[in-house]
């Protein structure tokens, strides 16, 4: 069973709205599987295999397309998540549930991918 971290959406006054509890989930081992996918065993001793190339774009994540980086992939001693050299890390709570995750992500990388184009587009003109 995950821990459970105590969340409260405030009002601008500070006034709490609503509490809700949020679980923390903790990477316990990592494993490159393949290019760009990892096996990763959670402590409420559940697994899952995610290929990573969908949302590897952007200033942070981008760098990890080089299979060296990506294959650098640690645990982090304090908050038990996947980091890179770079940086880069994930809640361990979205690598958790990733299929419950990946489609917000593949959105925000397609954000991210048009502002790149506009920004390059910016500086041309």
């Amino acid at each position: 069973m995950p821990r459970l971290r105590k969340i409260t959406n405030m009002k601008q006054d500070s006034t709490p709205i609503a509490a809700f509890f949020h679980p923390i989930y903790r990477v316990c081992s990592v494993e490159v599987v393949g290019p760009y996918t990892l096996h990763i065993k959670f402590d409420d001793s559940s697994e899952r295999t995610i290929n990573f190339l969908p949302v590897l774009a952007g200033e942070l994540y981008g760098p990890l397309r080089d299979l060296a980086v990506f294959s650098q992939v640690q645990i982090d001693p304090e908050v038990h998540t996947l980091v890179w050299p770079n940086g880069a890390d994930f809640d361990p709570t979205t690598l958790h549930d990733w299929p419950e995750q990946i489609a917000k992500l593949s959105a925000r990388v397609r954000e991210w991918q048009v502002a790149t184009v506009n920004v390059a587009s910016v500086r041309r003109t």
